[in-house]
């Protein structure tokens, strides 16, 4: 009975929500009221706290070795893949001061009390399946363009990508595998993870729904897709400072466009 509500919710009969058409605009209001959340609830503290770990490990892992510069762009590109379930306490606070509650940014941990809590791990364990896919696919298209044997110094690495047709290959082959696997989490999880946190519909309708959001408005969310991506490479340079104001500002705004792009 559990895994039925994690699939379809706490209705027998589960609806299906509007859809609304959104534009350019939609957009460019919904990044506004993201950075006047971000404003009035400094939350760039937590994503410090889980972004520099990670710049941490990859540092540590240059001191000793450069087996790990192949995947340095791969893993600046997979913030993409797991952002929608990295804010789903943002999509939380964003709601709460919507509704006039108490926005602290303590009440991230409220995601735990959501009846939907279920249904956002199981979305969430596939946008890690997604993420661990790209980076394995990454490194599999880059071994067989360069073999086994890692670059010996930075310089090397950069040499070869942007000097030999193998680095070309890697450049067209990588960006279209990219492509395809931001594309799949940009339809998956655009609208999925916010609706869980506003309704019990259930892992199918939220997927369902977000699909259906990104097939009605094809051009306001493939602008959304190019505006999350180039966000997210300013923000990681240099050395992923940037993230800890982009990622919640992104999250913040993707809940304002969800309450946009869906209706009752």
């Amino acid at each position: 009975m559990a895994n039925f509500h994690v699939i379809a919710g706490a209705s027998e009969c589960p609806a299906h929500p509007v859809i609304r058409k959104i534009g350019a605009a939609d957009l460019k209001e919904a990044l506004k009221q993201g950075w006047d959340d971000f404003a009035a609830i400094p939350t760039h503290v937590i994503f410090v706290c889980l972004i520099y770990p990670i710049i941490g490990l990859v540092l540590g892992r240059l001191a000793i070795g450069y087996a790990v510069l192949p995947l340095l762009f791969p893993l600046m590109a997979g913030f993409a893949l797991v952002g929608p379930l990295a804010a789903v306490g943002l999509y939380e606070l964003s709601r709460r001061r919507e509704a006039g509650l108490d926005s602290s940014w303590w009440h991230v941990f409220d995601v735990l009390k959501s009846p939907s809590i279920g249904a956002i791990a199981a979305l969430g364990l596939l946008l890690m399946i997604i993420f661990l896919s790209w980076l394995y696919t990454a490194q599999a298209i880059y071994q067989s363009l360069f073999g086994l044997n890692a670059p010996d110094s930075t310089g090397q690495f950069l040499h070869e990508v942007m000097t030999t047709p193998q680095g070309w290959w890697l450049i067209v082959l990588g960006n279209g595998a990219g492509f395809l696997f931001a594309l799949v989490t940009l339809v998956i999880g655009a609208i999925s993870f916010p609706l869980l946190l506003d309704r019990d519909v259930g892992a199918w309708v939220a997927v369902e729904t977000s699909v259906r959001a990104v097939w009605a408005n094809p051009f306001a969310m493939a602008l959304w897709g190019l505006i999350v991506a180039a966000l997210l490479v300013i923000g990681s340079l240099p050395f992923f400072l940037g993230l800890a104001v982009v990622m919640p500002v992104l999250g913040h705004a993707t809940w304002h466009l969800y309450r946009r792009a869906v209706g009752s």
